[in-house]
Order: structure tokens, then C-alpha cells, then sequence
């Protein structure tokens, strides 16, 4: 039987095209698993490491390992044996595919117990929530989490597993994505074009009536969003801030805000107890939906330029 081929798009240097080209056959080693590729979703954090070359080292795109064969850009890739699942009957591997990112960056944001380094001078989020559970209905607890971006990728994952960790959610979104939202989980929706959205974002906080408000899961992280993300905590007496790029400069010593690194294996657990029977109970779902970009790795490099120039509430996925 002669051996597959493999293939990736590489990153010649930063702020350049991908091209397609071959690729070694990665081979597991002790504890991984060598997956064929049905799907690539993109995700923002590409685009970035395209335009600034960040952890590139001419070789296909990938976190920060270094090693071509952990990059999600081929047509095989190497995994974590914990950081795998098996995809029920019923969903595609497009639709799957959405998963594991977001999955894996939103437990980052709400369950890490102690601060760690993000990047030099700036730690990691420390919310410190418990993990989602399997049970229906979850027990309630008494803490509050306000996220905003509850559309996006990560958003929206992140909505998921706080609601099955019994934490009362809410979601700031644009009109559009008000049910994309509470199909999440979230309790109460509020649009991100409003003019008053600190005091709606507040009073949705007390109409809530939990005994503890978490803080603030900023899946957007601009400097508009910062604006309105310390106006609220500075009503609410401080609390936590989770982004998903460098937090502010300067925030009050009441606010404690970090920036979520997308690797940790605090995830771990989660991955091994969790995803698979949630996928396949339901209780996990595939959100948002996928867009496909096009059938090959060819189309990797139309995907990211499509999100470069921006999407909502969908993700961007290219089948092979």
C-alpha cells in the first residue's frame, strides 16, 4: 500500500500569500495521534501571525510549537491524544471543526484558578469558574458573567460552557445575532449599538440577581469595547477582565484583566470528560454556523482574506 501524501500551505515570511506545496508525512509520537484533515476552520489569530510573521518560521501555520507537523494548514497534522474526540454521527466535519479552537480558548478565559504569563508583562485571566457539566438541568450558581462578543467564535463557545457551568450569562451582540445568542445559553441579550449600553449592560446585572458578578469576557478586545467594558465594572465595584488581545494600559487596582493564551492544559480535563458525550447529548453545540470558503488547501488563503476584512456570527471553514 503506498504511502499517503502529504501537503500544507506554508508561510514563506510574514505579510505574504500561502503557498501550497509539500509537506513530511508527520508520524505520532508517544501520547499523539496523526489526524487526516476533512476541515480547516479559520480564526482571526491567523490572520495575525500571517500579517506579523509571529511564530512563523517558514513552515505552515501553527500555535507555537514550531514543528510544521502540529500545523492545522495541511493535510495531516499531529494532536494531543487529550486534546481529541470522537465526532458523533449527525455532524460534518465542517461543522465540527468549529469546535476545537474556540473550545479549547474559552476554557482558557473562564476556568484557569491562578494567573499565569499571556506574554512578557501581561498575565493570563484568572476567573476561576468550574468546568461545564453533562447534568440537565445544571445547578445555578450565584455568579454573573458579562460577554462581550457573545457571536463570535469563541463568544459563543464561551456562553456555552459558562451556562453548563450553571453561571448566569450575559450577552452583548449585534441585533442580528440576539438569537444565535441565547441558542448559547445566554439569559439576556442586549445590542451592542445602543447608546446606553453601560446602563442596560448594569441594569441587566441586577435584574439578574445573582449574589456575584464575575466580571467581563471581552471576546472582542478594542479600545471601544475596553471603554465600555471598565465604565461597567467601575459601576459594579470591579471585577474581572478576560481579552482576547493585551488588556487596557492602565485599569483600576479593583479590575483584574488579563489576556487568555489559547494552550493550557487546564483544558485537559475538559477535553477528556466533556466534549465528546456533550457533542453527542446535544448539549455542546457546533456554533456558529460554518461558512465554506471553497475545497482545498488552495482556498486557505481566500478564507483568511475573507476574515481579515471581517465576519459575524459564522465561521469560516475550507473542506479538503
Amino acid at each position: 500500500m503506498e504511502a499517503p501524501q502529504n501537503q500544507a500551505a506554508w508561510l514563506a515570511k510574514a505579510n505574504t500569500p500561502l503557498q501550497v506545496g509539500k509537506a513530511p508525512l508527520p508520524s505520532a509520537g508517544p501520547g499523539e495521534l496523526v489526524v487526516k484533515n476533512a476541515a480547516i476552520a479559520i480564526n482571526p489569530l491567523d490572520c495575525h501571525m500571517q500579517d506579523s510573521g509571529v511564530f512563523i518560521q517558514q513552515h505552515a501555520i501553527n500555535l507555537i510549537s514550531g514543528r510544521p507537523e502540529d500545523a492545522a494548514f495541511a493535510l495531516y497534522t499531529v494532536i494531543s491524544v487529550d486534546k481529541a474526540a470522537i465526532l458523533p454521527r449527525g455532524i460534518s466535519f465542517s461543522e465540527g471543526v468549529v469546535v476545537p479552537f474556540a473550545f479549547e480558548a474559552a476554557v482558557c478565559a473562564l476556568s484557569v484558578q491562578v494567573p499565569g504569563i499571556a506574554i512578557p508583562g501581561i498575565p493570563t485571566p484568572a476567573l476561576g469558574l468550574p468546568y461545564p457539566s453533562l447534568q440537565r438541568p445544571v445547578p445555578p450558581s450565584a455568579k454573573t458573567l458579562v460577554i462581550y462578543g457573545g457571536s463570535s467564535s469563541v463568544g459563543s463557545m464561551a456562553t456555552q460552557l459558562a451556562t453548563a457551568a450553571g453561571v448566569n450569562v450575559i450577552s452583548i451582540v449585534g441585533a442580528h445575532s440576539f438569537e444565535l445568542s441565547k441558542r448559547c445559553g445566554a439569559s439576556q441579550v442586549i445590542d451592542r449599538q445602543v447608546p446606553s449600553i453601560v446602563d442596560k449592560v448594569v441594569e441587566a446585572i441586577d435584574i439578574a440577581g445573582r449574589d456575584e458578578f464575575v466580571g467581563i469576557f471581552d471576546a472582542i478586545s478594542t479600545p471601544e469595547t475596553y471603554a465600555h467594558d471598565l465604565a461597567i465594572l467601575a459601576r459594579r465595584g470591579g471585577g474581572h477582565l478576560a481579552c482576547t488581545h493585551p488588556p487596557p494600559n492602565e485599569t483600576p487596582a479593583n479590575v483584574k484583566a488579563g489576556m487568555i493564551f489559547g494552550v493550557n492544559d487546564v483544558v485537559t480535563p475538559a477535553w477528556r470528560d466533556f466534549v465528546t458525550p456533550a457533542l453527542r447529548d446535544g448539549k455542546l453545540q457546533c456554533l456558529p454556523q460554518p461558512v465554506i470558503v471553497g475545497k482545498g488547501l488552495q482556498h486557505i488563503q481566500d478564507a483568511l482574506d475573507k476574515c481579515r476584512a471581517g465576519v459575524s456570527a459564522t465561521k469560516l471553514v475550507v473542506e479538503l
